[in-house]
């Protein structure tokens, strides 16, 4: 083995650990948690946890360490295991769960924007030729995703470097959060905001939309998602010292950690904010979450310490500044990585023969700017369509939200779905095993499939018993518009370019 070689697996336990939480944690989920389910998120976060989590964090390591050379990510493992057609439609679909978290993003971006300058959610009041509210976040969502798709595409890519800063920063709310939630608890000499009834208060939702079972079930997408981002992680098996050991340990590590700080942190939130009077209230949705628990953090915070009422809103308002910081740094740098980076990746590591030579090539920048253009388009569309389909502030967030979580869930029903396929290939070298036994195997990924569909339909059938038919519509329709595009367009170009459908 040479120097150059012996250097570069340098990825230790504590490395692997410290990178699938900054892979995976994200405070919004904890916030979007407390909104939905209140303390009866909790049990669910765990056994996502535990359920979908560690076992599909072990199936992304084996994939990848067995395809370690493809340069395609999850089309080269899919493509590997079940057919360049399947593959073609599930990259297509995973590619499609970034489209959404796009349009999403564009939206909740203003947000923040607007958290961080008026220390507070102002959006809702934000009126212009006579356009609602929703409707002016669309359109400033579509201009901003347009600019971003300019820069991006002219190898303008430094300000995703921000991103890396929003890390660090976000690093640092947690711990405020952290340690001001205690100081509220022991000033109050432990009484509780939101009280809490023990086994009741793990079971029941304070939330009268989350009441009914299938509405409960349907809280597994939100859980799911909590967790999504794992195929990011199946690339490092090559980093790393004796990864057979190395990876499953960090993995448990990892999730024992995210499990418990998930857990923790939405039971800090009951801490000093009462469900009813303090965090569900009108104003309150799935976009600005998180700045108002932070603005009530830090009124509650300011009121235990002895300051006045007007001193307290000021603190209220200077928590909610310190997140929209780092939210923003965090989402300016990763929408210009990803406007170019999941596009650029399916494009190239796909059978050049299914594409029009216009989206496959690269500008002077090593951007292929012509389907980055494309890739914007249906973008602002979609935005334009849900922001312009008459849905009050509350409801186009429960929209975009349920979208994003639905989006990111349907690629790992390929992704989990084609494993038992790869096991049985006795041709590729596998560095890394951890899934040993076939019948054990097929009784997990089974398992897991079952909790995908489960939660995927649930999400999509709950509107529908309310007769929201919007969210129910566009819950949906994303991944399956995408899916169905997806074939049609393999399909012909297949056949056009005598593409055969084969196992890589």
């Amino acid at each position: 083995m040479d120097e150059q070689s012996s250097n570069k697996k340098m990825i230790t336990t504590f490395g692997l650990v410290t990178m699938i939480i900054t892979a995976i944690f994200g405070f919004g989920n904890v916030s979007n948690a407390y909104l939905q389910m209140g303390y009866g998120s909790i049990i669910w976060y765990a056994l996502a946890g535990i359920c979908f989590f560690f076992p599909c964090g072990l199936m992304m390591a084996e994939y990848g360490s067995a395809f370690k050379d493809a340069k395609g990510g999850i089309y080269s493992w899919l493509a590997g295991s079940i057919g360049e057609r399947m593959a073609f439609i599930g990259t297509f679909v995973w590619l499609a769960s970034w489209i959404v978290w796009m349009v999403s993003t564009a939206s909740r971006i203003w947000i923040t924007f607007s958290a961080l300058i008026f220390g507070k959610d102002t959006t809702q009041q934000w009126h212009f030729w006579g356009m609602t509210s929703t409707e002016v976040i669309g359109v400033l969502g579509i201009i901003l995703m347009i600019a971003c798709t300019y820069f991006s595409s002219r190898g303008m890519t430094a300000i995703a470097k921000v991103g890396s800063l929003g890390g660090i920063f976000t690093v640092v709310v947690n711990i405020i959060y952290v340690i001001a939630a205690i100081i509220v608890l022991i000033i109050n000499k432990g009484v509780l905001a939101q009280h809490f009834d023990g086994a009741q208060s793990l079971i029941m939702s304070p939330n009268p939309q989350f009441q009914t079972p299938i509405a409960i079930i349907s809280f597994v997408v939100y859980a799911i998602f909590a967790y999504g981002g794992m195929e990011s992680l199946g690339s490092v098996t090559d980093s790393m010292k004796n990864p057979e050991k190395t990876f499953p340990r960090g993995l448990i590590i990892a999730s024992i950690f995210t499990i418990g700080a998930y857990v923790i942190m939405i039971l800090m939130a009951g801490w000093f904010a009462n469900y009813k009077h303090d965090f569900a209230v009108s104003t309150t949705n799935l976009g600005n979450a998180t700045y108002v628990l932070f603005n009530i953090l830090g009124v509650k915070l300011g009121t235990a310490l002895g300051f006045s009422h007007a001193v307290a809103l000021e603190w209220g308002a200077a928590m909610t500044r310190i997140v929209a910081f780092s939210q923003a740094l965090g989402f300016l740098g990763a929408l210009f990585v990803l406007m170019y980076s999941p596009i650029k990746a399916f494009i190239l590591g796909s059978n050049p023969d299914l594409w029009p030579k216009k989206l496959t090539k690269l500008n002077k920048a090593g951007m292929p700017a012509n389907a980055m253009w494309l890739q914007v388009t249906v973008v602002s569309i979609i935005i334009f369509l849900v922001a312009f389909g008459g849905s009050a502030a509350q409801r186009f967030y429960t929209i975009l939200t349920d979208m994003a979580n639905v989006s990111t869930c349907f690629p790992y029903l390929f992704l989990v779905g084609a494993f038992p396929f790869f096991k049985k290939r006795t041709d590729i070298e596998r560095p890394f095993v951890v899934f040993k036994n076939k019948a054990l195997t097929n009784t997990i990924v089974c398992f897991v499939e079952i909790i995908l569909i489960v939660g995927i339909l649930f999400t999509f059938i709950q509107p529908m018993l309310d007769k929201d038919w919007e969210t129910a519509f566009w819950t949906i329709a994303g991944p399956v518009f995408f899916a169905a595009v997806a074939l049609i367009f393999y399909q012909i170009s297949a056949k056009k370019h005598h593409v055969k459908n084969v196992i890589k």
